[in-house]
Protein backbone atom coordinates (compact mmCIF):
# COMPACT_ATOMS: atom_id res chain seq x y z
CA UNK A 1 0.00 0.00 0.00
CA UNK A 2 1.24 3.49 -0.73
CA UNK A 3 2.02 6.02 1.76
CA UNK A 4 1.23 10.07 1.69
CA UNK A 5 -2.14 8.94 -0.17
CA UNK A 6 -5.64 10.18 -0.12
CA UNK A 7 -6.78 12.57 2.25
CA UNK A 8 -6.99 10.06 5.31
CA UNK A 9 -4.26 7.86 6.57
CA UNK A 10 -1.58 6.43 5.22
CA UNK A 11 0.38 3.11 5.45
CA UNK A 12 3.01 2.77 8.19
CA UNK A 13 6.14 3.28 8.34
CA UNK A 14 7.95 0.14 6.27
CA UNK A 15 11.27 -1.29 8.21
CA UNK A 16 14.01 -1.40 5.74
CA UNK A 17 15.51 -4.96 4.77
CA UNK A 18 19.13 -4.48 5.23
CA UNK A 19 22.11 -6.91 5.48
CA UNK A 20 22.95 -8.42 9.06
CA UNK A 21 25.34 -5.64 10.31
CA UNK A 22 28.49 -6.17 11.20
CA UNK A 23 29.50 -6.60 15.49
CA UNK A 24 29.76 -2.86 15.55
CA UNK A 25 27.20 -1.73 13.36
CA UNK A 26 24.75 -3.57 15.72
CA UNK A 27 26.17 -2.18 19.12
CA UNK A 28 25.51 1.08 17.70
CA UNK A 29 22.09 0.80 16.72
CA UNK A 30 21.19 -0.37 20.30
CA UNK A 31 21.63 3.12 21.44
CA UNK A 32 18.82 5.56 20.90
CA UNK A 33 19.39 8.02 18.14
CA UNK A 34 21.01 10.76 18.48
CA UNK A 35 19.51 14.10 16.53
CA UNK A 36 22.44 16.32 15.09
CA UNK A 37 21.58 19.12 17.52
CA UNK A 38 22.92 21.73 15.15
CA UNK A 39 19.85 21.48 12.31
CA UNK A 40 16.77 23.01 12.64
CA UNK A 41 13.58 22.97 11.98
CA UNK A 42 12.58 22.47 7.68
CA UNK A 43 10.21 25.31 7.43
CA UNK A 44 9.49 25.63 3.40
CA UNK A 45 10.48 23.63 0.59
CA UNK A 46 11.46 24.76 -3.21
CA UNK A 47 11.86 23.05 -6.19
CA UNK A 48 12.52 25.64 -8.69
CA UNK A 49 12.54 22.64 -11.85
CA UNK A 50 8.62 21.68 -10.82
CA UNK A 51 7.60 25.29 -9.83
CA UNK A 52 7.09 24.04 -5.89
CA UNK A 53 7.66 26.76 -2.85
CA UNK A 54 5.61 25.69 -0.05
CA UNK A 55 5.49 25.27 3.66
CA UNK A 56 6.82 22.33 5.17
CA UNK A 57 4.88 21.18 8.31
CA UNK A 58 5.66 18.69 11.03
CA UNK A 59 3.86 14.76 10.49
CA UNK A 60 3.22 12.13 13.25
CA UNK A 61 2.27 9.24 13.19
CA UNK A 62 -1.99 8.59 13.71
CA UNK A 63 -3.27 6.47 16.20
CA UNK A 64 -3.30 3.24 13.90
CA UNK A 65 0.48 4.24 13.52
CA UNK A 66 0.33 5.39 9.94
CA UNK A 67 1.62 8.53 8.86
CA UNK A 68 -0.49 11.77 8.97
CA UNK A 69 -0.60 13.90 5.54
CA UNK A 70 -0.55 17.24 5.46
CA UNK A 71 -4.54 18.89 5.44
CA UNK A 72 -3.99 21.72 3.27
CA UNK A 73 -3.29 20.30 -0.55
CA UNK A 74 -0.35 23.19 -0.72
CA UNK A 75 1.54 21.93 2.12
CA UNK A 76 4.36 19.84 2.51
CA UNK A 77 4.78 17.87 5.83
CA UNK A 78 8.35 16.47 7.15
CA UNK A 79 7.78 13.38 9.50
CA UNK A 80 9.22 14.39 12.73
CA UNK A 81 9.71 10.58 13.94
CA UNK A 82 13.22 11.01 11.64
CA UNK A 83 15.78 12.92 10.81
CA UNK A 84 15.07 16.47 9.86
CA UNK A 85 16.88 17.48 6.48
CA UNK A 86 20.61 17.89 6.81
CA UNK A 87 20.79 15.11 9.48
CA UNK A 88 22.40 12.15 8.89
CA UNK A 89 19.74 9.66 7.77
CA UNK A 90 17.13 9.55 5.26
CA UNK A 91 14.23 12.91 5.91
CA UNK A 92 10.82 12.16 4.55
CA UNK A 93 8.97 15.06 3.06
CA UNK A 94 5.62 14.27 1.85
CA UNK A 95 3.08 15.67 -0.10
CA UNK A 96 -0.16 15.36 -2.07
CA UNK A 97 -0.42 15.08 -5.81
CA UNK A 98 -3.90 16.27 -6.37
CA UNK A 99 -7.28 16.75 -4.37
CA UNK A 100 -10.76 17.11 -5.75
CA UNK A 101 -10.38 20.63 -7.26
CA UNK A 102 -7.04 20.02 -9.12
CA UNK A 103 -3.04 19.65 -9.32
CA UNK A 104 -1.42 19.70 -5.32
CA UNK A 105 2.01 20.82 -4.22
CA UNK A 106 3.68 17.46 -5.78
CA UNK A 107 1.70 17.21 -8.57
CA UNK A 108 4.67 17.14 -10.96
CA UNK A 109 7.08 15.36 -8.98
CA UNK A 110 7.55 12.60 -11.41
CA UNK A 111 9.19 15.23 -13.90
CA UNK A 112 12.58 16.03 -11.38
CA UNK A 113 15.23 14.36 -13.43
CA UNK A 114 18.85 13.60 -11.96
CA UNK A 115 20.82 16.80 -10.57
CA UNK A 116 17.76 19.06 -10.06
CA UNK A 117 17.84 21.14 -6.90
CA UNK A 118 15.77 20.88 -4.00
CA UNK A 119 16.10 23.58 -1.52
CA UNK A 120 14.47 23.04 2.42
CA UNK A 121 14.70 26.58 4.29
CA UNK A 122 15.27 25.91 8.04
CA UNK A 123 13.82 27.81 11.19
CA UNK A 124 16.96 29.21 11.69
CA UNK A 125 17.61 30.84 8.54
CA UNK A 126 19.81 28.06 7.43
CA UNK A 127 19.39 25.09 4.25
CA UNK A 128 19.56 22.09 2.95
CA UNK A 129 20.73 21.88 -0.10
CA UNK A 130 19.85 18.34 -2.27
CA UNK A 131 20.00 17.43 -5.92
CA UNK A 132 17.20 14.67 -7.57
CA UNK A 133 19.49 11.45 -7.37
CA UNK A 134 20.26 9.75 -10.57
CA UNK A 135 19.06 6.64 -9.14
CA UNK A 136 15.58 4.89 -10.08
CA UNK A 137 12.67 5.37 -7.57
CA UNK A 138 12.93 2.14 -4.74
CA UNK A 139 10.05 0.51 -3.28
CA UNK A 140 8.29 1.99 -0.28
CA UNK A 141 10.00 -0.06 2.35
CA UNK A 142 13.56 2.07 1.12
CA UNK A 143 12.04 5.25 1.79
CA UNK A 144 12.73 4.57 5.74
CA UNK A 145 16.36 3.22 5.49
CA UNK A 146 18.88 3.96 7.91
CA UNK A 147 21.61 5.84 5.97
CA UNK A 148 25.08 7.34 6.73
CA UNK A 149 24.72 10.65 5.14
CA UNK A 150 22.02 13.08 4.90
CA UNK A 151 19.07 12.36 2.19
CA UNK A 152 16.19 13.00 1.60
CA UNK A 153 12.87 11.56 0.35
CA UNK A 154 9.90 13.65 -1.85
CA UNK A 155 6.84 11.48 -1.54
CA UNK A 156 3.56 11.49 -3.52
CA UNK A 157 0.63 9.52 -4.63
CA UNK A 158 0.66 7.93 -7.91
CA UNK A 159 -0.68 6.07 -10.64
CA UNK A 160 -4.47 4.01 -10.49
CA UNK A 161 -6.83 5.79 -8.32
CA UNK A 162 -8.95 3.46 -6.53
CA UNK A 163 -12.29 5.05 -5.73
CA UNK A 164 -13.79 2.83 -3.49
CA UNK A 165 -10.94 3.55 -0.65
CA UNK A 166 -10.48 6.98 -2.05
CA UNK A 167 -6.54 6.64 -2.16
CA UNK A 168 -4.11 6.22 -5.12
CA UNK A 169 -2.78 2.85 -5.37
CA UNK A 170 1.25 3.59 -5.92
CA UNK A 171 3.49 6.20 -5.49
CA UNK A 172 6.14 8.26 -6.30
CA UNK A 173 9.15 8.28 -4.48
CA UNK A 174 12.01 10.75 -5.32
CA UNK A 175 15.72 10.10 -3.96
CA UNK A 176 17.99 13.12 -3.23
CA UNK A 177 21.21 13.75 -1.68
CA UNK A 178 23.17 16.39 -0.46
CA UNK A 179 24.28 18.97 -3.39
Amino acid sequence: MPLGCGAEATPPPPRAIEPAPRAEARDREREPRRRDADVADPRRIEIPAIGVSAPVIELGLNADKTLEVPKDYGETGWWKGGPEPGERGAAVIAGHVDSKTGPAVFYRLDELRAGDEIRVHRSDGTRALRRRSPRAPPRTRKVYARTGEPTSRLVTCWGDFDAASGHYVDNTIVFADAA
